[in-house]
């Protein structure tokens, strides 16, 4: 009785009751022993068109039991039984269906436990220098507090906002970037304007540290204007960090038929061979990184070199000191 409960099944049932019936009665006006004959006839094909219609729909229900599993969530679950026979096409698109929701499902899995990394991170690097802000503000709150002090501790504080603003624009920056919501323009930049517009900021600290900046370049590139800078500049400030005061920092820059490659290097003391391999990694702090550094700014830099068909690279020069090797390579090529 529960096929009955099928509308396309009843619908079939009435046609083929109403084409028998019309068959066996122009049978029996024909001849009443034809009529019988054609009657059993009538009545064993309905026998077989029920038991089919049985074990089909039966069939349909284990299957849509097995798809229900899967979507509670069951790996256990095989669709492999339905390979073949009329339900073989359909089974063939749902296990593709159900190896691309698991695949969504892992990803949406990897998205929220790299979040949670995420936001323990930033609360990780925003601590530190809270702490410090708070440190500040009670010693600036004493009321017998020498006036040198004071200025100085608020030049301190200043400086700690300053960075804590820095890291916040950072991140945000970055989680565009993560979001896909960065348009990068296209647009005919010489290498060596490109390369002072990136050291533009730096060229105070630069001359206070009493550090000799060269720059040769030649040629041109394609790319966001904007973007790059900002790259370029945080690989510069991160050679500055690292160069004793005296030291020199230069930046040569080429284009070829195949890439425009701009060659940052220091004479610092180089970068630790332990760091090398997550020099680029977001929060990752080397072992000489400066205790006030948050491990973004060279993330920011790769993300913004490689969403431009571009490359960077961090290494030691032979003679001592960092080089970091930036490649844009030609979108025709």
């Amino acid at each position: 009785m529960g096929l009955l409960r099928n509308s396309e099944l009843r619908r079939s049932l009435l046609v083929f009751l109403a084409v028998s019936a019309v068959g066996v009665c122009a049978a029996f006006v024909w001849d009443a022993g034809f009529g019988l004959l054609v009657l059993l006839l009538c009545a064993a094909l309905l026998g077989v068109f029920l038991g089919l219609s049985y074990f089909r729909y039966r069939r349909l229900a284990a299957f849509a039991a097995d798809i229900n599993r899967i979507l509670h969530g069951e790996d256990a679950v095989s669709l492999d039984r339905y390979a073949e026979g009329e339900l073989g096409v359909l089974q063939s698109e749902i296990g593709k269906l159900t190896v691309r929701l698991r695949e969504q499902q892992q990803r949406l899995t990897d998205d929220r436990a790299y979040l949670a990394d995420a936001l323990a991170d930033i609360s990780h690097q925003l601590r530190t220098p809270l702490t410090s802000i708070n440190l500040l503000a009670s010693l600036l709150s004493e009321p017998d507090l020498p006036p040198e002090r004071r200025q100085a501790l608020s030049r301190e504080l200043a400086g700690l906002l300053s960075r804590i603003d820095w890291l916040l624009t950072t991140l945000l920056k970055i989680s565009r970037l993560d979001a896909g919501t960065v348009s990068f323009q296209r647009e005919r930049l010489e290498l060596e304007d490109l390369i002072r517009r990136a050291c533009e900021p730096l060229l105070i600290p630069i001359e206070l540290r009493g550090q000799e900046l060269t720059v040769r370049a030649s040629g041109g590139f394609e790319g966001d204007a904007a973007w790059t800078a900002e790259a370029l500049g945080n690989i510069v400030k991160n050679c500055m960090e690292h160069t004793p005061a005296g030291g020199s920092i230069t930046i040569t820059a080429a284009q070829t038929p195949i890439y425009s490659e701009i060659v940052v290097t220091d004479s610092g003391p180089g970068i630790d061979p332990a760091d090398l391999p997550h020099i680029f990694e977001r929060f990752y702090k080397g072992k000489n990184a400066d205790a006030h550094s948050f491990g973004v700014g060279l993330a920011l830099c790769r993300m913004v070199i490689t969403r431009q068909n571009g490359t960077v690279k961090a290494e030691n020069r032979p003679g001592g000191g960092a080089r970091f090797t930036v490649r844009f390579y030609q979108s025709n090529v």
